[in-house]
């Protein structure tokens, strides 16, 4: 059951030279219980699309039917009735947290605000939510200075989790920790997961990262979505130029299973009032003149759940094939 539906969502910014097109024409569905990741290089518009699905900031056009229904459109009184379903961890812990505020009180500040219980209530429910994500009861007054990287993410995924949400976007949850940290704040997130029946939208640069936790994968260019798949059928075969790129970017741990990596050059194409062609044809290795100067393809069926918007994506698996995808 599908619990989010992004229909053609659009998110432009006015700017001195134009228009920013930072999420332009994305759509996809997003089961119930499952995980989304979305992966691109920096500046793709990957945040852009978690913070407007969740209207930290309003879409330009477009749809976003969360469990029936479409609260693009939503006041933000309407939504407010909706935001406890529907919250996101930040990518810098240091930076979403209240300098001023204690462990305990950043936890219950959600639920003071939609006046869930009493103060008893809602401490009883603080100490719960950090035996939750293993954050020991003596930081229960702790300031967020006084903690490491991975203890202050905790906080912010038990803040998260405070309203008891269904829907979670992870804006790169783990880019800012240590690695030794990452993989036990990326255990958790699963673990929760599976215990609170949680529906993830997992927000990374790290094409590592998103094969470990994720579902499906949609991959994104300049505010638009290049590739679509499930996680597993991806990783074993890529049909856009861009996403075999970012794969042969992975670090491989042997000496005779390494593959060689595909440097992506040539200028990257600006996102203020961009032509109406594909974006990525100034960096592709295997760019024709219709890439150039038709309209941007759109996203095409070229296997069962697998899609992708290239010219050229019939003969791409076979291209790719003969230069080691």
């Amino acid at each position: 059951m599908a619990l989010l539906e992004v229909k053609h969502l659009k998110k432009y910014f006015q700017v001195s030279s134009g228009i920013l097109h930072a999420v332009d024409d994305v759509s996809f569905t997003l089961e119930e219980g499952k995980t989304l990741g979305v992966v691109g290089e920096s500046g793709c518009g990957k945040s852009t699309l978690g913070k407007t699905i969740i209207r930290l900031t309003d879409p330009t056009s477009g749809k976003v039917i969360f469990d029936g229904k479409d609260v693009a459109g939503y006041s933000v009184k309407e939504f407010h009735k909706v935001r406890p379903d529907m919250q996101m961890i930040f990518q810098d812990p240091f930076a979403s947290l209240d300098p001023r505020l204690t462990v305990t009180e950043l936890i219950a500040e959600p639920m003071r605000i939609y006046k869930k219980g009493t103060k008893e209530e809602i401490y009883k429910r603080v100490k719960g939510l950090m035996d939750m994500v293993q954050l020991a009861e003596r930081f229960a007054n702790s300031y967020p200075h006084e903690l490491d990287g991975g203890r202050r993410q905790r906080i912010g995924i038990a803040r998260a989790l405070a309203l008891h949400p269904r829907f979670v976007v992870c804006d790169e949850p783990v880019s800012a920790l240590d690695v030794s940290i990452q993989a036990q704040v990326l255990n958790l997130l699963q673990d929760l997961q599976k215990e609170l029946k949680l529906t993830y939208m997992f927000i990374t640069h790290d094409m590592s990262v998103v094969k470990h936790i994720s579902d499906d994968i949609i991959v994104m260019y300049l505010g638009q979505i290049v590739e679509k798949s499930p996680a597993k059928e991806l990783f074993q075969r890529q049909f856009h130029p861009y996403t075999n790129a970012l794969l042969s970017a992975i670090p491989v741990p042997s000496l005779h299973g390494r593959k060689e990596k595909i440097l992506i050059q040539g200028e990257l194409s600006s996102p203020i009032n961009p032509k109406d062609c594909c974006r990525f044809a100034g960096r592709c290795a295997y760019c024709m003149e219709q890439c150039k100067n038709s309209p941007a393809p759109p996203l095409k069926e070229v296997s069962p759940n697998h899609f992708a918007a290239c010219h050229r994506v019939e003969e791409m698996q076979d291209v790719l094939n003969k230069a080691g995808g």
